[in-house]
């Protein structure tokens, strides 16, 4: 008799990945757990709580559980990057880092050491075998797909992976947990920074990144206000400017438009929708492909194709050009409000994900290259 193929859980104590281990065993799979610790419990990640829940949900499923903590290697690997890049003014995602170099690295490693062939997470997203080639597609519900932040796993970390819910609506997992009788079935999403879990953000980052107060100025450089920190603010940001009084000047609500790190300035304007929120332009660099002939073009050859300047936002049409040194420039057929330094932009060609780099300039073009098809 053949021995069924062993595939490792990462169970992070949610119903997502809960219902990941139960489809995977009703499928007649050979599953075990692996819980993973990347912060410290501190009263917020809740990491001891996690780990009870897996506890909770191997037992209920009659599966195995281990254990490991990679802490020290998610602070080398992961925040020191997102300290690195707060620093500089910029508006970083660990959770792409995260997936890239824990979640599928070193976890995927430490489960061949528990002698898995497959490795399973609970992300929205699928795979695909498209003439020989691995592709990454999107996840099914579109509430919920989280391709952009696997965009960056290379396509030999995702030959071994297993996606059960990339078929799956959100309300189709809750439904499987309460039959199952799981007992995480009604627990809330996780949100706030991957692993470290949802805080006061500039009471955490203050501890890491010393305050730096400057100018919070108009376009017409007259001085607004004061900020403590070019690192706690984001572009389009409305909330925690301390300015809101001045509103009665007649333009409404005010908004980050521009971070200047050489004078330390805070630049904002008046309105949602004030042109200077808006580009059509972005160059990023980094550049990473799901698969390294994702495009098959030539360096410089226009790519049509559609763009995530953000997570949930919806695709929008552009046209990329690749450049040598991992650089894409991104012109977009209309613009986009508050594309963000820091941030990832991920290209799609429908529901196939090709990659992303990590956005560095925008600006306003006078340019158009004509619309995605």
């Amino acid at each position: 008799m053949v021995e069924k193929e062993l595939v490792i859980v990462a169970l992070s104590g949610g119903v997502d990945s809960a219902v990941s281990a139960l489809l995977l065993r009703n499928a007649g799979y050979r599953v075990e757990c692996l819980h993973m610790s990347n912060w410290e419990d501190d009263g917020y990640c809740e990491s001891a709580k996690d780990f009870q829940d897996a506890r909770r949900i191997c037992q209920q499923l009659n599966l195995p559980l281990h254990r490991v903590n990679f802490t020290d290697l998610y602070k080398k690997r992961v925040f020191s990057h997102f300290l690195d890049e707060c620093r500089l003014g910029r508006t970083p995602n660990p959770d792409v880092l995260c997936n890239k170099e824990i979640k599928f690295g070193a976890l995927w490693e430490y489960a061949k050491r528990l002698g898995g062939h497959k490795l399973a997470t609970g992300h929205y997203a699928r795979t695909v075998n498209c003439q020989g080639q691995l592709e990454l597609h999107k996840g099914l519900d579109p509430e919920k797909d989280q391709s952009y932040f696997l965009h960056a796993v290379k396509t030999k970390s995702l030959t071994n992976v297993l996606f059960p819910l990339g078929d799956k609506l959100k309300s189709e997992v809750r439904d499987l947990a309460r039959s199952a009788l799981l007992p995480v079935s009604e627990k809330k999403d996780s949100t706030g920074i991957c692993f470290i879990g949802e805080r006061p953000f500039s009471k955490f980052l203050s501890e890491y990144v010393p305050n730096n107060p400057g100018k919070i100025k108009d376009l017409n450089d007259q001085i607004l206000g004061e900020h403590q920190g070019l690192q706690y603010y984001t572009l389009g940001q409305r909330q925690g400017l301390g300015i809101g009084g001045l509103a009665n000047q007649g333009g409404g609500a005010w908004y980050v438009s521009n971070k200047k790190l050489g004078t330390n300035e805070l630049i904002v304007v008046q309105g949602n929708n004030h042109p200077s929120l808006f580009k059509n332009w972005l160059k990023a660099s980094a550049a990473s492909w799901v698969n390294d002939s994702s495009l098959g073009l030539p360096d410089t050859t226009p790519v049509k194709c559609w763009a995530k300047s953000r997570y949930r936002q919806t695709d929008q049409a552009c046209t990329a050009i690749l450049h040598k040194h991992d650089t894409i420039e991104v012109y977009f057929d209309k613009p986009q409000r508050a594309i963000t330094p820091g941030q990832y932009v991920v290209l799609y060609q429908g529901t196939r994900c090709l990659g992303g780099a990590t956005i560095d300039e925008t600006q306003m073009r006078n340019i158009s290259l004509g619309a995605a098809s």
